[in-house]
């Protein structure tokens, strides 16, 4: 059931994001029963959200259901090779510069989504280089050492231990050179037990650490040593050109391996508007890849991820794919004493929703609000259809499930529920 977005006198109930900013008081679009002005909302609203409201139903028949048509994405523009900033060249130099001083025979490589992103023609300073015979530490030393032989220093530089327990299986070292952070790790492979989503690491080739990623748009590589691109996968770059959001390997070992490559692979089809694997897809509604993803990855993960969604550009195709791979109940799970039912089609209102403030925000102005209030305001539209819903804390008291969401299944701020379970009650 599609929401009544063009009642007037909802429109501040229906809209938590009215309430986050003055700034909607003075476009016209706050609404109070006792001093609001409806005539002023309703000019506001009609000249602002009727488009949005008409074609809500619709966009989300096009996006939400399984059994639409399957169409070609269209083809992305990607460069046939790597154009280097004055920074990066300089970076670069002084890696082989080291390699050239102690006759090191390492193959140095940046991975992943710097190599994607530059391909794209987008800049990127989160570089990340893979070495092939050392750990990132001892090739850090050694750089440092080159660095005295030329009268320079590094601007800084540390090591970053494992911790599994966050997601981070392999010590990382790192350098500040010309004002950029530099990541060193060395290749690897990994072995996954099936009770764990921590694996056993150990060096591997370039081959083994490409299809060791989660899609193939980010197991490509650059090649320091000779300055060229490496598709060690044979799709990486084939699949940026066409669009497509892929696994190196099978996709439901790749989930199953490592279950937050699921939400991942949202979150980059959602951000460059790429087109899911029909495979991928399956692999992602499996039981058994959603039991994965309940039971290896920390909430504290699946909380980052979500919030990068709800941050990113495309914040309602990334929870339509959500819905649409069945992943809502896993994602923002209740606790077990909740009331009343959720209704049928709470996920699609809840999208609905999502999509009316999204609208409304870039009606107003995007740069009219801070990040926080932007945030606040998707997710209090997001949990709109949830806000009649309770359950019994530790205590036998009645508390909005919202805040269990927040506090329990995403490990969001601490202030977060208060804040959007207020907005969401009605004036």
């Amino acid at each position: 059931m599609r929401p009544n977005l063009n009642s007037v006198a909802n429109l501040h109930y229906h809209f938590p994001l009215l309430r986050f900013s003055p700034i909607f008081s003075r476009a016209g679009f706050f609404y109070n029963p006792v001093v609001g002005s409806q005539t002023a909302l309703r000019s506001a609203a009609k000249s602002s959200l009727s488009t949005g409201a008409a074609t809500t139903s619709r966009l989300l028949l096009r996006r939400c259901t399984c059994t639409t048509m399957a169409t070609d994405p269209p083809a992305v523009p990607v460069r046939d090779e790597i154009e280097l900033t004055e920074v990066e060249r300089k970076i670069f130099d002084r890696l082989l510069g080291t390699l050239r001083k102690f006759n090191l025979t390492t193959e140095l490589r940046v991975a992943g989504g710097w190599v994607r992103d530059k391909l794209l023609g987008k800049e990127c300073y989160d570089i990340d280089i893979a070495i092939d015979n050392m750990s990132g530490s001892q090739f850090v030393d050694s750089v440092k050492d080159y660095l005295e032989t030329v009268n320079e220093v590094a601007q800084g530089d540390c090591v970053i231990a494992r911790n599994p327990d966050q997601s981070k299986h392999l010590e990382t070292a790192r350098m500040r050179l010309f004002d950029q952070w530099i990541d060193f790790v060395n290749l690897r492979c990994e072995d996954y037990n099936e009770n764990s989503r921590i694996p056993t690491m150990k060096f591997g080739t370039a081959e083994e650490d490409a299809y060791r990623r989660d899609l193939t748009i980010n197991s490509l590589f650059y090649n320091i040593n000779n300055s060229s691109v490496e598709d060690l996968t044979g799709r990486g770059i084939a699949d940026l050109k066409s669009g497509k959001i892929v696994t190196p390997l099978p996709p439901k070992e790749t989930f199953l391996d490592d279950p937050l490559r699921v939400l991942r692979a949202i979150r980059f089809g959602a951000r460059f508007e790429f087109e899911m694997d029909e495979d991928l897809k399956e692999a992602a509604r499996c039981e058994e890849v959603k039991n994965a993803l309940a039971a290896k990855i920390s909430k504290e993960r699946v909380g980052t991820e979500i919030e990068l969604m709800i941050s990113g550009n495309q914040p309602v195709k990334a929870m339509s794919y959500i819905a649409d791979l069945t992943l809502y109940p896993v994602v923002f799970c209740f606790p077990p004493n909740y009331q009343p039912e959720v209704s049928e089609g709470c996920q699609t209102q809840s999208i609905a929703y999502l999509e009316a403030a999204w609208s409304l925000i870039h009606s107003i102005g995007y740069a009219s609000f801070t990040d926080q209030q932007r945030r606040l305001a998707l997710y209090a539209s997001l949990f709109l259809p949830f806000r009649n819903i309770t359950y019994k804390d530790a205590k036998g008291k009645r508390m909005p499930v919202v805040n269990y969401i927040f506090r329990d299944s995403l490990k969001q701020k601490a202030s977060d529920p208060d804040l959007v379970s207020k907005a969401l009650l009605p004036s």
